[in-house]
């Protein structure tokens, strides 16, 4: 089961369940968080990505 077949409903139960669990005051805080690892985790698996196309241009080059 992947996070793709959740769908839209799926998404609106999840938020609702977050709501509730930690009221509307530290939903901000909540999504800045999230949003700043999702940043953290793209920009590291763009330097992973740079660093093997790298390596596999130096290989070929000898």
């Amino acid at each position: 089961m992947s996070l793709a077949s959740i769908g839209v409903p799926g998404l609106i139960i999840i938020l609702v369940i977050i709501l509730i669990l930690f009221g509307p005051r530290k939903l901000p805080e909540i999504g800045s968080a999230v949003g700043q690892t999702l940043a953290e985790f793209k920009k590291s698996t763009k330097e992973i990505m740079e660093d093997d196309d790298k390596e596999k241009k130096s290989e070929s080059e000898k």
